[in-house]
């Protein structure tokens, strides 16, 4: 029996196929190539969120900051307190007739970094820098100054009522004394909030409650 030949592939329909099969390939490549490219500014620019909130910051300058006034900034979406207080109000957040009244006075509740568990809640005794968020529901308190307790914030919405160091008053809708950010001297006049002074940690999102 004789073997029967081959039929060759005719050279042009053989360099058709070459060039299909390149294409396919090209064609698969050029998509994965692709999706790297479009999914590459998203996952960066997640990496890029986490990088600014964990490392954001407010510089605030209260040279200007005269006594019994208060300022508010805005730091990660929050509004913050910083009030420069008047001696008599630094008096009266010892005497023990307002301190009997309060519901955490020592600031045993994790509200506050460390380095701000003291009496007067803060770095300097005389500038006071808080969350100004009641802890109830989240409403924005009112600084009102007076002669009596040497003032307080007033929660309008529900009744809360805290002392000018943020602590919260017995018997109110509010659980906890007003939260204390991070924060920084970076010079004399110059506040950082934000960040911890050097050799302290503190992490916010660890409070009790905002």
């Amino acid at each position: 029996m004789t073997d029967t030949p081959s039929t060759p592939t005719p050279p042009l329909l053989s360099s058709q196929n070459n060039r299909r099969s390149f294409l396919k390939l090209l064609t698969a490549s050029s998509v994965t190539v692709g999706g790297v490219v479009v999914a590459w500014p998203f996952l960066n620019s997640l990496n890029s969120q986490n990088t600014i909130l964990e490392h954001s910051f407010v510089d605030v300058d209260i040279s200007s900051l005269k006594t019994g006034q208060q300022i508010t900034v805005t730091w990660q979406g929050h509004p913050v307190f910083i009030l420069n207080r008047p001696k008599e109000t630094l008096q009266t957040l010892q005497d023990a007739s307002l301190v009997s009244h309060l519901r955490d006075p020592d600031s045993k509740d994790f509200q506050q970094p460390p380095y701000t568990q003291n009496w007067h809640r803060s770095i300097h005794p005389e500038t006071a820098v808080l969350i100004g968020v009641c802890t109830h529901l989240g409403c924005v308190p009112t600084l009102q100054l007076s002669n009596k307790m040497g003032g307080l914030y007033n929660c309008t919405c529900h009744g809360s009522r805290f002392d000018l160091a943020g602590r919260v008053y017995k018997s109110m809708p509010a659980p906890y004394n007003l939260p204390v950010p991070p924060y920084t001297y970076i010079k004399p006049n110059i506040i950082r909030i934000g960040e911890n002074p050097k050799g302290q940690d503190f992490d916010f999102t660890k409070i009790k409650q905002l």
